[in-house]
């Protein structure tokens, strides 16, 4: 197990291809056991032969999205601010911010589960779906919301992991998570037929497993290192830095949820079987965006530490080699899609008109991988250098382009002007972050 650089070489280091790659190859693995999951859990109901118990899931996994994937910045701000504290040798601060991550967790997590029951009928009201797919939807979030508090400190356990740039551990604890997920949801979803209520119990389980073993690994390894007073983690300019991060991540991440939401709300426009078929396909989006996001992952470990170190040289090196392997790898998911995508979409899911469907819209979702791979390496550089005011303002700008884009290219021309908006807004994310990073370079250092 892979324990990061030691806090004597922390200040002084040289960014690499195998820096690069000892961060980016555990962590592509330990990402792209998720959209396996997420395919799993499509696989699991789309065998029941119903479209609207799979068109329920879909919708259900959407709301958890917008709740859950809010709060990201537990994870991303975590790694940006573990990563700078890495890179000055402060191991105080490391634990701090840590500490602070699960207080923020904890809370949040409590109240959503307590909420669980009104965010289903309001899931239910945006969606608007047909009510089998409503029924569905609602029993899998109100079941699901109940792993919140599991799952947000599972955030922050990985933020601080990453921050400390261990792929490795990453890796494991990922593997533990998802792997238990995708073995109990067959158990439960497919093989005692719990259906969609055994998929969500799943992941209740994985996420309370994983939790108390990352706590055990991060807990001895605070046991062994000097104490942590109890000031420092309430330290109110460092608590209002961190929120101000936190603040601004969460609203990048929820203009990107919104898309998503808006993406999918529109294709339940088209008919329950349009809206199956894009589900399948975005599981595809899916694999393609998280298995980019190991390099993005690199970025911030590398870019933060970098920041931290007010090391110029690094900083650039980190940015010019996570892109290059970005896109190198962005062409070759985009290839295998072309190639073995309509085999996968067979795969996950018995009915044929949702196939059929989803063979029509393919290349769309394949190309997503090189739309996307620039914004998914920028979102890594600048929440390593806790550039999120910069990150926010131009998630807030994707998010408007793109809803023009789906107000004039969804009515003339289906389902294909609605993919393409959604490249529409990947591509504005990443060049519109480009080129604030140009302005912030020439002043960082």
């Amino acid at each position: 197990m892979d324990t990061g650089a030691s806090p004597a070489d922390a200040r002084s280091f040289v960014v690499t291809n195998r820096s690069v790659l000892a961060i980016a190859v555990p962590m592509t693995l330990a990402y792209l056991t998720t959209p396996l999951l997420g395919i799993v859990d499509t696989a699991v109901v789309g065998q029941l032969g119903d479209a609207a118990l799979l068109g329920g899931l879909a919708a259900g996994a959407l709301i958890f999205d917008v709740v859950f994937t809010t709060f990201n910045f537990l994870r991303s701000g975590t790694t940006g601010l573990v990563a700078q504290a890495f890179g000055r040798g402060d191991e105080l601060e490391e634990q701090a911010v840590f500490w602070r991550a699960v207080l923020i967790a904890v809370v949040a997590g409590i109240v959503f589960a307590a909420l669980a029951p009104l965010i289903a009928i309001a899931g239910q009201w945006f969606m608007g779906a047909e009510p089998r797919v409503s029924e569905a939807m609602g029993v899998y979030i109100r079941i699901r919301l109940l792993a919140a508090p599991f799952s947000l400190i599972n955030y922050a356990i990985l933020g601080y992991v990453l921050g400390r740039g261990e792929g490795g551990l990453g890796l494991m604890l990922q593997l533990v998570l998802n792997g238990i997920n995708i073995a109990l949801c067959i158990l439960l979803g497919l093989e005692l037929g719990w259906g969609v209520a055994g998929v969500a119990w799943a992941t209740v389980t994985g996420e309370f497993v994983a939790m108390l073993l990352g706590l055990a690994i991060v807990g001895r390894r605070f046991w062994k290192a000097p104490r942590l007073p109890r000031h420092r983690v309430l330290d109110l300019p460092a608590f209002l830095r961190m929120m101000s991060l936190n603040r601004d991540i969460m609203i990048r991440s929820f203009s990107l949820l919104a898309a998503f939401a808006l993406f999918t709300r529109q294709g339940a426009q088209f008919g329950m079987v349009t809206l199956a078929a894009n589900a399948v396909l975005m599981n595809f989006f899916l694999v393609a965006g998280y298995f980019l996001d190991g390099f993005a992952t690199a970025a911030e470990q590398l870019v933060g530490r970098a920041v931290g170190a007010r090391a110029a040289a690094p900083f650039r090196q980190a940015v010019r080699l996570t892109l290059f392997w970005g896109f190198g790898l962005a062409g070759a998911a985009t290839l295998i899609l072309l190639l073995g995508g309509a085999d996968l979409v067979a795969v996950i899911t018995t009915s044929q008109d949702v196939r059929d469907v989803a063979d029509i819209y393919l290349p769309w979702a394949a190309f997503t991988a090189l739309s996307g791979v620039l914004a998914f390496q920028m979102d890594g550089v600048f929440i390593g250098a806790t550039w999120s005011r910069d990150m926010r303002n131009m998630m807030l700008l994707s998010f408007l382009a793109f809803s023009a884009a789906l107000l004039i290219l969804a009515p003339a021309f289906g389902n294909h002007g609605l993919w393409a908006s959604l490249h529409v807004f990947l591509l504005v994310r990443g060049f519109s972050l480009l080129a604030i990073l140009r302005l912030r370079v020439r002043t960082a250092f």
